[in-house]
């Protein structure tokens, strides 16, 4: 960091180096003043032009240099006033420090983003060189209006600095580690979705840039590792991307990827992280070892408590998740702690530790973008964040390996859809009917089931289910719609709104479905649209996880490692 020929830059408080915008009439903090692309107007000034005596304010209007705030260097005086003055120099109303920590506090970037916002606009230009960025064929906005989800990634890649010397050297950069970070539309919650890196799945086809600005489809394959869906053949970010779309439906904004190094600098820039274990854990793998109880974990030892996995529950990658999850929560809670907040220095390391390890796609590939999701993230509150793990079971066919639990999965993914949250189980809709009608008996139900979106014979079967299950046997296959839809509707005249009670009763459809139409005939329509599973499932997103979903709130300090 550039000290403005003030000694060392450790010399120098970064509180202190924010220069007067003369077109804002505000100061902003100049981190680097020779950047030509910096923020700051005075950034193309000459890197030595901090040395030189200040003029008069009145001097500004004439075109010279604005006056710069008074800079303090530490453990020194303030300077005496001007000759002819009366006492003390009279402080210019502005800015505090206790509001310019409240100002740096409001965003983050990478993991600090999603850790709920810690250092805002202490992100200038200083920043923007350290970030990588991908183009994978996105192009969402930085910031959105409704719910966000965010794909973190944690790539095993060797190659980087300070990445050597752990696991498979040969290794393409797989992902090791990956969450589906959703947040709530209206930010008061968020949820993030452990994806077991071993899970068994398909990964589509994937076009990715080359070097040379070309497009090169990668194939997609069925039945492979998850985690090979980043890295192999090619594959990049995007890729993954695709994956994780398709198996939850939830459309994916942005996706952030770190390496190990990522691990080291950020639990060294807090100043570690508290970390719990029920027993001893000695893995000559990881070369953890640690005493049962409380630590305070950073650098290598924080990278070797997120990478073991031998010494914990059943040795499995499941068991890893577990302690990442508890990890990232503890980390979470130091990042927005007033220890945290309150020391600029320890912003300042935890910005650039994040930049230099991050990688984004393009549409936050700047500090600026990144900046502006996360003051629109910063709102979610720790305790509303809960970590869960993607239900899975043991594969059948490969001990080595598990497959998506399709009974808990689908209701999970159902509820990140419906930007329904794993905290606040309990509250809401639970147990309302999608309309006050009074039901009619089944028999009396008389529907035309078209398929607009649902799985191929969708409407067939859900007739098949009506007539034989619940005793319509007033349904009927009218074939597809004449267009796709992205939720299931029933339309209905006012004279069927029973009918419709009943029928939305059945198939668990939310009040969002029901459409009443005076231009309705003798049947309802219900057109299956993108967010039908199979007959028999309810199409609404339940209020509360399956039974089972293993998860934990990022708020709970009692968790420890077994």
């Amino acid at each position: 960091m550039n000290a403005q020929g003030r000694g060392h830059a450790g010399d120098v408080d970064p509180a202190d180096q924010w220069v007067f915008d003369p077109n804002t009439g505000s100061y902003t903090l100049r981190l680097n003043p020779g950047a030509g692309d910096s923020r700051s107007p005075s950034a193309g000034s000459r890197p030595d032009a901090a040395r030189r005596r200040r003029a008069p304010e009145s001097s500004a209007a004439e075109g010279t240099e604005p006056r710069l705030p008074s800079q303090r260097r530490r453990g020194r005086s303030e300077p005496p006033p001007p000759a002819g003055g009366h006492g003390r120099r009279k402080r210019r109303p502005g800015t505090s420090k206790k509001q310019k920590v409240l100002r740096w506090s409001a965003g983050t970037l990478g993991l600090i983003v999603i850790a709920g916002g810690t250092v805002g606009y202490f992100l200038y230009d200083h920043f923007n060189g350290n970030i990588s960025k991908v183009d994978v064929g996105k192009s969402n906005a930085a910031t959105t209006d409704g719910p966000v989800n965010i794909l973190v990634l944690g790539t095993d890649a060797r190659t980087g600095k300070g990445n050597k010397g752990y696991g498979d050297a040969a290794s393409v950069g797989h992902a090791d580690t990956t969450f589906l970070f959703h947040v709530s539309k209206d930010r008061t919650n968020a949820t993030a979705l452990s994806i077991p890196r071993d899970m068994i799945t398909d990964v589509p086809d994937c076009p990715t840039k080359q070097k040379d600005g070309s497009t090169k489809t990668i194939p997609g394959q069925q039945n492979v590792r998850f985690n090979t869906s980043l890295g192999q053949s090619g594959r990049d970010p995007g890729c993954t991307w695709r994956t994780v779309e398709k198996m939850t439906g939830v459309k994916i904004n942005h996706f952030m990827m770190a390496d190990f190094n990522a691990v080291k600098e950020l639990s060294s820039a807090v100043g570690g992280v508290q970390v719990c274990t029920a027993k001893p854990i000695k893995d000559p793998k990881s070369h953890l070892n640690l005493t049962a109880g409380k630590h305070t974990v950073k650098g290598e030892q924080a990278l070797a408590f997120v990478r073991t996995r031998h010494s914990v529950g059943f040795g499995s990658d499941l068991d890893r998740i577990k302690l990442q999850q508890q990890f990232l929560s503890s980390m979470i809670r130091k990042m927005k702690s007033g220890d945290t907040l309150s020391n600029p220095s320890k912003l300042f390391g935890l910005a650039n530790a994040m930049t230099k390890a991050l990688t984004v796609d393009t549409g936050i590939g700047t500090v600026g973008k990144l900046t502006d999701l996360a003051k629109d993230l910063q709102q979610v509150n720790v305790k509303n964040i809960t970590f869960a793990t993607v239900p899975v079971v043991d594969n059948p066919q490969d001990a080595a390996t598990v497959v998506l639990d399709e009974a808990k999965a689908g209701p999970l993914f159902k509820m990140v859809q419906a930007d329904k949250s794993l905290t606040k189980t309990g509250k809401g809709s639970k147990g309302k009917e999608p309309t006050k009608a009074k039901k009619v008996p089944a028999s009396q139900v008389r529907v035309d089931v078209r398929n607009g979106g649902g799985p191929v014979g969708a409407a067939q079967e859900t007739v098949d289910w009506l007539q034989n299950t619940q005793g319509v046997g007033l349904s009927t296959n009218a074939g597809n719609a004449p267009s796709q839809l992205t939720k299931t509707r029933l339309e209905f005249s006012p004279d069927q709104a029973g009918q419709a009670a009943t029928l939305a009763g059945m198939m668990g459809l939310p009040k969002s479905a029901l459409k009443e139409s005076p231009s309705v005939g003798k049947a309802m329509e219900l057109t299956l649209a993108k967010d039908f599973t199979k007959a028999g499932e309810p199409v609404a997103a339940p209020e509360k996880a399956p039974d089972g979903v293993q998860n934990v709130k990022a708020n709970d300090k009692k968790v420890c490692a077994k």
